[in-house]
Parts: structure tokens; C-alpha cells; sequence
């Protein structure tokens, strides 16, 4: 059977996902004050990096709506949804609300939205998931119940320059980003498996945060040689080649791949920030 992958734009796809007609990315939009730049293929970093340093307000998502998602669900026989985590942003939310008033006229129809639990390189290896799963003649229910597993196990932790986009989002507390911000702390940060977000631990610089991001990531990682790592990175892929030598040091992944973040991920991770998932 023919099956889509909508994906909400905060998913960072490789070369290879680009590449794969089944995938639809679906954009979120950001405004950096009156400025609204549309997360598709017409966003240039470069860009939104100017205007966000320029402003003295934090940068803003709006998540797509209902019909953003509804308008790919006749392309094919079975639609699977992967959302920015639905404790992040309302686009989860919205696909969900797409896919209950849909199926309301088309019960027949197969859907299913996956919440990621996660953001950036971690939808991504949702997506590379499902691929996997349907290329190998998985039915829709063997993959919804296989990839809501992978959803669950997979990690995702990351380390950024500020965490000023966080505090102003209303992810941080004021307290935690202004005393990281003085003292050039780097908080290594992580995702629960509900897709919150909390402090694993801290160090003084970037380079010394990403060597202890490294060393949770070989503590806690299950079956590494069965497990793909993804990274992704804001404006800084010497940074990301580093942060991938220091992981691989210390444990050995079936393989690994990096990609720059798009819009909303750049949002989030800010200049310099690294993001992994596993």
C-alpha cells in the first residue's frame, strides 16, 4: 500500500530523506518581531540568525494548522504524522485535530501521528524508522506499534550557547539561563521519554560540556550497534564533527550522520548548538 510521511518542519532531514517522494515536510512559521519567515525550503539561516541578534526579543513559532496537515491525506493509503514533542509545541496537537476530523468522514482511512517526545535529529530518526519499516513490507499497525517502541527508547540530549530562546519560550526558568549566560556555563541538557525537558549536569565552556554530553550519552545508550546517531547542529559543523569524534571515542553506534538545523530547531538551539538523538 502507498504511505506518506508528514513531517512538521522542526524535523532536520538528511540528503536521503529529501530525496524520498513519500515525505512531506510541513512548515511551521517563526516571527522574529514583524517578521515572518516561513520554515520550508525558502529559509536561510543566515538570515533568521541576523534578525534574531538584531532584535531584542526573543524569536516565535506558530505551529501549522489543521488543514496544513489534512491537505496530504489523499496521496496515499496510509498517512504517518511526526510532530515536534506535544510538551514543545501545539503542532502535535493540530495534527491531531486534523486526523480526528478527517477520519469522522473517512473511517476507513489509516492514519496515525507520531508525537516525537523529541525535536530535531530526533524526528528525524523517527522518520528513518518508519522508511526503514516500510521498506521492509511492514503493515500500518506493525509499524505504528514498532516506531511508538522507538519512540519511547530513543534519546535525545543537547547543549547550546544560550539558553536565552528557552527562557523566553517558557522552557527555562529566568534563573537557570541568566546564571549559565554570566558564568559560561553549559548546561548538557536532556529530553524524558514525555518529551520535557531537564538538566543532566553542567560545565564551564562548550568544549567541556559536549566531552559530558558524550560521556552520559556512553552511560545510558542500549544496543549501540544496533542504534543510529544523529546530530544536528546550529551554524557550526566543526563543532558537530567534534561532539560525533567525542561519542564515537568512547562507544561505537551502527552508524551516524549530522544535518544543520532548519528553522524551528534553530530557534531552539540558538548559534553553535548542538542537538543529539539516539
Amino acid at each position: 500500500m502507498s504511505f506518506v510521511i508528514l513531517c512538521d518542519s522542526c524535523t532536520d532531514f538528511t540528503e536521503e530523506l529529501r530525496e524520498r517522494p513519500e515525505i512531506r515536510r510541513i512548515p511551521l512559521t517563526i516571527m522574529v518581531d514583524d517578521y515572518i519567515i516561513i520554515d520550508d525550503d525558502t529559509y536561510d539561516q543566515a538570515d533568521f540568525l541576523r534578525r534574531s541578534k538584531a532584535s531584542p526579543n526573543c524569536p516565535r513559532s506558530a505551529c501549522p494548522s489543521p488543514e496544513a496537515y489534512m491537505r496530504y491525506f489523499e496521496d496515499a493509503d496510509e498517512v504517518y504524522m511526526i510532530t515536534l514533542s506535544g510538551n514543545l509545541s501545539g503542532s502535535y496537537g493540530s495534527a491531531k485535530v486534523a486526523t480526528d476530523i478527517y477520519l469522522e468522514d473517512h473511517p476507513e482511512k489509516k492514519i496515525h501521528v507520531f508525537d516525537s517526545c523529541s525535536a530535531s535529529v530526533g524526528q528525524t530518526l523517527t522518520a528513518m524508522k518508519i522508511i526503514e519499516m516500510k521498506d521492509a513490507g511492514a503493515s500500518f499497525e506493525d509499524v505504528v506499534e514498532n516506531v511508538t517502541a522507538f519512540v519511547k527508547m530513543k534519546k535525545t540530549k543537547f547543549v547550546l550557547e544560550t539558553l536565552d530562546s528557552l527562557r523566553k519560550n517558557g522552557r527555562l526558568t529566568g534563573l537557570e539561563a541568566v546564571i549559565a549566560n554570566v558564568l559560561n556555563i553549559k548546561p548538557i541538557m536532556a529530553g524524558t521519554e514525555d518529551g520535557h525537558i531537564v538538566k543532566l549536569d553542567q560545565a564551564r565552556g562548550m568544549n567541556k560540556a559536549l566531552n559530558v554530553m558524550a560521556k552520559y550519552i556512553a552511560a545510558d545508550v542500549t544496543n549501540p550497534a544496533e542504534r543510529i546517531l544523529g546530530i544536528a547542529h546550529c551554524n557550526n559543523y566543526d563543532r558537530a564533527l567534534q561532539t560525533q569524534a567525542a561519542i564515537e571515542k568512547l562507544v561505537q553506534f551502527k552508524s551516524s550522520f549530522i544535518v544543520d538545523t532548519a528553522g524551528v530547531s534553530s530557534l531552539y538551539a540558538s548559534d553553535g548548538g548542538i542537538i543529539v538523538a539516539y
